[in-house]
C-alpha cells in the first residue's frame, strides 16, 4: 500500500477539487443547452449544492465558468439565472461560426483521408434515422468530426464553444422548424466536395450553410412570442 506524504494529499485535494468543478460544470452545460434548465430560469447555489450533494464553493465556480461561455448571467446580489435567448447573440454566435469553421475546414482538406470522411458520414447516417431527439448532438459530431484533421486545438475548442452557445438556440427552435431535410442535404453536398477534395466548393457550401441556418434561426426567434429571451 502506498502511503501518500503531505504534499502528495496537498496536490492531490486541488485535482479532486477541479475534477469536480468541472463535472458540475459539464452536467449544467449539457442541462442548459438541452433545455431542461430554461431561459432566465434562476440558479440558486444553495438548491444546486443541495442537488449535486456538494458545498456551495464548486457551484459558484461552475457558473463562473458557464458566465465566460455565455450561458449563464451572473446578477450582483441576485444571483445567477440561464441566459435568455437574445437574438443579436444568435446573430454574432453564427458570424463566429462561419470565419472559425470555414477556416477549420480550408485547413482540414488538405489532411482529410477517404476513412475520415467515411467516419463523418456514418455519423450522417446516424443523423438521418435519428429524428428530432439526436439531430442537435449528431449535427454537432457531425462538424467536429469533419474539422478534427485541421490540427488547430484552439480553433477547435473555440469552435466546440460556439456550437454549445448555437446549440441552445437549435433546441428551442428547430423543433418548429422544416429544417432538418435541408441540413442534411447541404451536409451530403458538403461530404461530396470532401470527397473530391474540392476546397472551393466545400469551403462554399459549409460557409451558406452555417449562415443560412444561422438566418432561419434568427427570423424564428425574432417572430416568436417573447418566452425567457432578451429584448
Amino acid at each position: 500500500m502506498t502511503v501518500q506524504g503531505p504534499a502528495d494529499r496537498a496536490s492531490a485535494t486541488p485535482r479532486r477539487s477541479g475534477d469536480q468543478v468541472a463535472a458540475l460544470t459539464a452536467e449544467l452545460r449539457a442541462q442548459i443547452i438541452s433545455g431542461e434548465l430554461r431561459p432566465g430560469e434562476p440558479l440558486r447555489q444553495e438548491l444546486l449544492a443541495d442537488r449535486f450533494a456538494t458545498s456551495r464553493m464548486p457551484i459558484r465556480e461552475a457558473l463562473r465558468v458557464l458566465e465566460s461561455e455565455g450561458l449563464v448571467v451572473l446578477v450582483p446580489h441576485k444571483g445567477a439565472a440561464v441566459a435568455p435567448l437574445d437574438p443579436a447573440e444568435l446573430k454574432e454566435v453564427y458570424e463566429m461560426r462561419v470565419a472559425a469553421e470555414t477556416l477549420a475546414l480550408r485547413r482540414t482538406i488538405p489532411e482529410l483521408s477517404n476513412a475520415q470522411i467515411d467516419r463523418a458520414e456514418r455519423i450522417q447516417d446516424r443523423a438521418e434515422a435519428a429524428g428530432m431527439a439526436g439531430f442537435g448532438a449528431l449535427n454537432r459530431l457531425f462538424h467536429t468530426t469533419l474539422y478534427a484533421p485541421c490540427g488547430r486545438p484552439r480553433l477547435l475548442a473555440h469552435i466546440a464553444g460556439l456550437i454549445d452557445v448555437a446549440d441552445r438556440y437549435l433546441t428551442f427552435t428547430a423543433g418548429a422548424l422544416d429544417y432538418r431535410d435541408r441540413s442534411h442535404r447541404e451536409h451530403r453536398a458538403l461530404l461530396a466536395a470532401c470527397r473530391r477534395r474540392d476546397e472551393a466548393t466545400a469551403v462554399d457550401l459549409l460557409g451558406r450553410h452555417i449562415a443560412e441556418a444561422g438566418e432561419t434561426l434568427l427570423r424564428y426567434l425574432q417572430e416568436s412570442p417573447r418566452t425567457g429571451r432578451g429584448d
